[in-house]
């Protein structure tokens, strides 16, 4: 997938993640730390399923790409740790506070794709405008890492500064 800025309003809260030369980050790549390197979310080890795929991912969850680091160099990146981003989704029908977390692929998860999760240990953000068969959701982002993540939050604080 191309870099697509998927930042849409609030607050980013940004900071400046190393990345390490083989590794390639796109824009609006959903990103987790390992080991103080950041890394796309297609580069998280298969934990054998996509449940745990999104929990392992949650639990490390760093935010999302604002800037582009390509292969074989070694370039920190701006990473949003908070605010509200667009993102592809199955059609599906949510409302303000749903869980939202990554989506599932053959072996892992897709970089720049989200789907509605049933648990808050699956989410990296929540629903930040209802609708009916969506193809992109608004998701208001919470980095584990830097913020504690969706779980402590309530779906009333984490919609409340939307503004829809």
């Amino acid at each position: 997938m191309a870099d697509v800025m998927r930042w849409r309003y609030g607050e980013t809260n940004p900071v400046v993640a190393a990345v390490a030369a083989e590794t390639e980050v796109e824009i609006g790549d959903l990103i987790w730390q390992d080991g103080g390197q950041a890394k796309p979310a297609s580069l998280l080890p298969n934990q054998g399923s996509e449940s745990a795929n999104q929990e392992q991912f949650a639990d490390r969850f760093l935010g999302v790409a604002m800037q582009r680091s390509p292969a074989g160099q070694d370039r920190p990146i701006r990473v949003a740790t908070t605010g509200v981003f667009e993102f592809e989704c199955a059609a599906t029908d949510l409302e303000l506070g749903d869980w939202i977390g990554p989506a599932g692929a053959t072996g892992g998860l897709q970089n720049q794709r989200v789907k509605k999760v049933t648990d808050p240990k699956y989410a990296i953000g929540r629903c930040a405008k209802r609708g009916s068969a969506l193809q992109s959701v608004l998701v208001d982002i919470r980095s584990t890492i830097m913020t504690g993540g969706v779980e402590g939050t309530t779906a009333a604080s984490s919609s409340s500064s939307s503004g829809q």
